[in-house]
């Protein structure tokens, strides 16, 4: 079966990416290893990255791709890849895996939604910084050290205590 995606040159992508495993704390395990897988497929295959969060089962991320290149699917693939060699095996692998010789840490697809607009780039941005209080992992975006809200702070783009949840009252601040 062929899956239809976006693809448009230059396009700016949102991604959530998920192990196979839903109770595996694997990508905070090993988030160092999957920095290098990233930083190594990006510099052979350039993309920006907008925003990204890594939780433990899963990531989102907002790439830019280059003006004249659609293809985020071979580098999700490589990273996948990439990631995947770095981990010794172990995991449970599905007889249908084993035939293709498939690993069985990642989900065989993704989830891509192409951004339309400024709105939506905001719109997706903010929900990736926010994953992580809404999984209840911290009380405030901020506190999540895999995450870059960190840069988006530091840019004097987004507060501190945004998306900060006191005594479990979930509060979403405003943009500055």
């Amino acid at each position: 079966m062929r899956y239809r995606r976006a693809t448009a040159p230059g396009g700016t992508y949102f991604f959530t990416v998920n192990l196979v495993d839903r109770s595996s704390r694997l990508l905070l395990d090993r988030v160092d290893d999957l920095r290098e897988s990233v930083r190594v497929v990006k510099q052979r295959h350039p993309f920006e990255i907008v925003a990204w969060a890594v939780l433990p089962d899963h990531l989102h991320a907002v790439w830019t791709l280059p003006a004249s290149d659609a293809d985020f699917s071979s580098r999700w693939m490589l990273i996948k890849a990439a990631f995947s060699r770095r981990i010794g095996k172990g995991e449970f692998v599905r007889p249908s895996r084993i035939a293709k010789g498939e690993r069985g840490l990642w989900q065989r697809r993704f989830w891509e939604h192409q951004i339309r607009d400024d709105n939506d780039l905001v719109r997706h941005v903010d929900y990736i910084h926010f994953n992580p209080v809404k999984h209840g992992y911290v009380n405030r975006a901020s506190d999540w050290r895999h995450s870059s809200i960190h840069r988006y702070i530091n840019a004097g783009e987004m507060p501190r205590d945004w998306a900060a949840a006191p005594d479990s009252d979930l509060l979403s601040g405003e943009r500055a």
